[in-house]
């Protein structure tokens, strides 16, 4: 839980002060804002000298700072007024493309904020409004253009500052594009297919079902659902699930309005299987991330491996007072959006990717090989151990590590996390993170998370690499031993500077997910004796609440391995273990049905929570694992509804993870996919899914923007809203496992997609070290194709750099082209071209193979 602070500002350090005289309501709160007096009551960081030119104030702004509050300019004695409206204005320019944030807040700590805004200043003039409420009274706020955190020096000029008082501040209106709502990915062959319909309309709808080329596969009558609460919307719901003609592009028009498009078919969710799983190698830690694997603008050095300016983690001291030792704690995942490594966290993300892989070896329709050696984006591949293995296995010899050492007081426990003395701002890439790292006290929930993974580790490693699965296996028992001699050492609730805290003061969870995982292991009485007298075992709304297993409540790992993995329980204790997860599912299944949007998540009163998609997605694995044990299509068809949600099908029409869905999340609260603050970096990576709607609003940008909002829109697509839009191990790790399912699912289907109607022409002219390919893509079938998506392979270590006709996105060798905004259908008979440059080795050889759409093409 990564957490970005308002931010500490510096002392003036130029200009001049002025009297303290509050102004009159709904007047001009900046003095001198168009710098017509000179440079005075503005004052300036000593980083960043500023004074008047061409009738702007004009600041050289220091490079290689950390953070944007190490360099301001600022103006003291702002007049706010609790519950007004206010409008902030300013026109910029820089001799530089960079990211600057705005704060209103207050001057001295906690440095309280009213107002937090980034925006991207060009080298052209461009003016940045802003409209907020201000929270609390505040006769001396502080505004301060925070302009640091970047590796070169550039030129700021600011004019015509302004904020003015006395406005309604306009309500947020988020961008809901359609009010035709779907899974904008799509639905598999045989499966469910609904979608809901936002309207007023009292009255039963017509709805059309459109092929590629615009015309009517499939109609029907809407069902009128009413008053959604999470929402707040008048909303209908439709069926088009006798539906099973596979194909792209298919759409959905109700009253003149037109879904966003969506395919269906069986193959549907290889590619987010791979890119759910590749958000972990993005974000390990202490090893270099490979262009070959991820593409270049992904790649970055190696974070905290003791190069300056790391301090790095191969030699890190606990917090004074805490302990006299220092451990080598290199490796491992970065949490979130911030550098912290933690063992609770990190604990149920190494679980739930060692579960995505053990459900390949004991359930049925489970298919091993899309994770097997050579199948994922990671450098171990071809050393013999299954891909998704090699992923966890970063997690896991990190979590041993985090071990206290034989012969301390508290030998055999885990430290609850190891980070940053003090928060750092975004952007920051990992290797330039200059902060103290500090080991944090030991807990006794993070030794039970290394004694549950430990023993998950030492039986799915048996097969591959014994001597690892026997080091999982001792670190697991001394972990359990430490934990039993210490059962109530909790971690402190505010320990959370620097990195979040994640107290948890309840660990009879922790104890029953722990015991269950190391009798499945061992089959030793003493386990099974803890499980049987634990006050949880058997109680489905303890082991599953509604809102979700999490990382504070991880009982029900412990029952969903019992009930899947071969062990020693009696018949009848084991049909109990299994029905205590088909009655959560039951529970989590009913929810799904009643739900204007399909969505297997009921919290209490509708209060979505942070991390919501979490709990969705937590639900869902439990739904799976139901199915698997029964094979009842309740349950599948309720995890696939969760699955319509995330993808599209929900209140703002809002695919929550990357590059999956027309309008999907791109601007998570991360430190290095930071695009949004910095041209130069990117997005996050395909397959990140965001935190989703919480209606707590914790941060700055939500509470400016998402006040009174309803529960499931409680939710904006911004760095800055760290309650809405992180990104977590924890929560792409369950992600991982239903993209296994649902594309072991489509795999299972009955119903066959047409075959490819698409032939492929692909030249290149080649010189030394580059080449200029042109590709055409011709319809041969007798409908329209679109929108349309290209893939191939490199067979070498070609890499595209430049594109026109076409939007090319690359992935280690993997290439995809998607339409421009002009040519997105081809036609029957008709073609599109495109083309593009590179770079290439010497001998390199045009690709052969093509997919459109998912399907293969001949080559012409």
């Amino acid at each position: 839980m990564g957490v970005l602070i308002a931010g500490l500002v510096a002392a003036p350090a130029g200009g001049a002060e002025v009297p303290d005289t509050r102004p009159a309501e709904g007047v001009e709160q900046i003095v001198n804002g168009d710098f017509s007096a000179g440079t005075a009551p503005w004052w300036w960081t000593a980083n960043s000298p500023a004074a008047v030119t061409d009738g702007e104030l004009c600041a050289d702004i220091a490079g290689g700072t950390a953070n944007p509050w190490d360099a301001i300019i600022g103006q003291d004695g702002v007049d706010l007024l609790a519950g007004e409206g206010y409008v902030l204005s300013f026109t910029a320019h820089a001799t530089a493309p960079v990211a600057i944030r705005t704060a209103l807040q207050m001057a001295v700590e906690p440095y309280t904020a009213e107002h937090l805004s980034t925006d991207r200043i060009t080298t052209e003039p461009q003016t940045f409004t802003h409209t907020f409420t201000a929270k609390a009274d505040n006769d001396a706020a502080q505004l301060g253009f925070q302009t640091g955190g970047h590796d070169q020096a550039f030129t700021l000029c600011l004019d015509d500052v302004s904020l003015t008082g006395g406005t309604a501040t306009p309500p947020y209106e988020p961008d809901t594009g359609s009010p035709v709502r779907v899974n904008q990915v799509g639905y598999l062959t045989g499966g469910p297919k609904s979608g809901t319909f936002v309207t007023e309309a009292p009255e039963p709808l017509t709805w059309t079902l459109n092929a590629p080329g615009g015309t009517p596969a499939a109609t029907g009558t809407t069902k009128v659902f009413g008053q959604d609460p999470t929402s707040r919307q008048h909303v209908h719901t439709f069926d088009f699930s006798e539906f099973t003609r596979a194909g792209q592009g298919y759409t959905v028009t109700i009253a003149g309005e037109t879904s966003e498009p969506f395919a269906i078919g069986d193959d549907l969710y290889a590619q987010l299987r791979t890119d759910a799983l590749a958000y972990f190698y993005h974000n390990r830690s202490g090893i270099e991330i490979d262009a070959g694997l991820v593409g270049e603008e992904y790649a970055r050095p190696a974070g905290h491996l003791d190069a300056a300016p790391n301090q790095g983690d191969g030699d890190v001291p606990c917090q004074p007072g805490v302990c006299d030792y220092r451990l080598d704690v290199r490796g491992g995942w970065y949490d979130a959006g911030d550098h912290g490594k933690y063992v609770v966290n990190g604990g149920i993300s190494a679980a739930q990717v060692m579960a995505t892989y053990e459900r390949t070896l004991t359930a049925e329709n489970a298919d091993g090989e899309p994770l097997g050696d050579g199948r994922l984006r990671v450098p171990e591949r071809g050393n013999g151990t299954p891909d998704i293995l090699d992923e966890a296995a970063w997690q896991l010899d990190f979590l041993m590590k985090m071990q206290v050492p034989a012969g301390e007081e508290l030998a055999g426990m885990a430290h609850h996390k190891v980070h940053d003395e003090k928060w750092t701002g975004l952007p920051l890439l990992p290797h330039q993170d200059p902060q103290k790292r500090e080991l944090h006290p030991p807990s006794t929930a993070a030794t039970l998370n290394l004694a549950a993974t430990g023993a998950q580790c030492a039986r799915l490693f048996r097969p591959h690499d014994a001597a690892f699965a026997d080091r999982c296996l001792t670190s697991a028992t001394r972990a359990w031993q430490a934990a039993l001699a210490h059962p109530e050492v909790y971690a402190d609730a505010g320990d959370n500077v620097g990195g979040g805290a994640y107290e948890d003061a309840d660990v009879r969870d922790e104890f029953y997910w722990a015991a269950a995982e190391l009798f499945v292991t061992t089959g030793q009485n003493d386990y099974r004796r803890h499980l049987l007298d634990s006050p949880l075992h058997g109680d489905a709304d303890k082991t599953f609440p509604r809102g979700g297993v999490w990382w504070g409540g991880t009982a029900g790992l412990g029952a969903l391995s019992l009930a899947t993995v071969d062990n020693r329980l009696t018949a009848a204790e084991l049909s109990a273990v299994r029905s205590t997860v088909t009655t959560g599912a039951d529970r989590y299944a009913a929810d799904a049905r009643a739900a204007a949007y399909g969505v297997p998540y009921a919290p209490e009163d509708s209060r979505y929570v942070w991390g919501s998609n979490s709990g969705v997605l937590n639900n869902m694995v439990v739904l799976g694992v139901a199915h698997d044990l029964t094979g009842d299509t309740k349950y599948r068809d309720a995890l696939l509804g969760g699955l319509d949600y995330l993808l599209g099908r929900n209140p703002l029409n809002q695919s929550y993870v990357t590059g999956h869905g027309e309008r999907d999340s791109r601007n998570q609260h991360h430190r290095h996919w930071a695009h949004q603050l910095d041209p130069n970096l990117p997005n996050p990576a395909p397959g990140s899914v965001a935190g989703g709607p919480n209606a707590d609003i914790q941060d700055p940008v939500a509470q400016d923007k998402l006040q009174g909002c309803a529960p499931a829109m409680c939710y904006i697509d911004d760095i800055g809203s760290w309650a809405t839009n992180e990104v977590t191990v924890n929560w792409n790790a369950p992600l991982a496992w239903i993209a296994s399912y649902v594309d072991d699912l489509g795999g299972s289907g009955t119903t066959d997609p047409d075959p490819a109607t698409c032939e492929v022409g692909y030249a290149s002219d080649r010189w030394n070290g580059g080449f200029t390919s042109r590709v055409t893509v011709t319809n041969t079938g007798t409908e329209a194709i679109g929108p349309w998506k290209l893939t191939w392979s490199f067979a070498d270590d070609q890499r595209v750099t430049h594109h026109w006709s076409s939007r090319i996105t690359q992935t280690g060798r993997d290439v995809t082209a998607h339409p421009a905004s002009w040519n997105g259908t081809i036609a029957p008979g008709g073609s599109v071209d495109f083309g593009f440059n590179g770079t290439s080795g010497a001998g390199a050889v045009d690709p052969t193979a093509f997919t459109l759409n998912g399907a293969p093409c001949t080559t012409g």
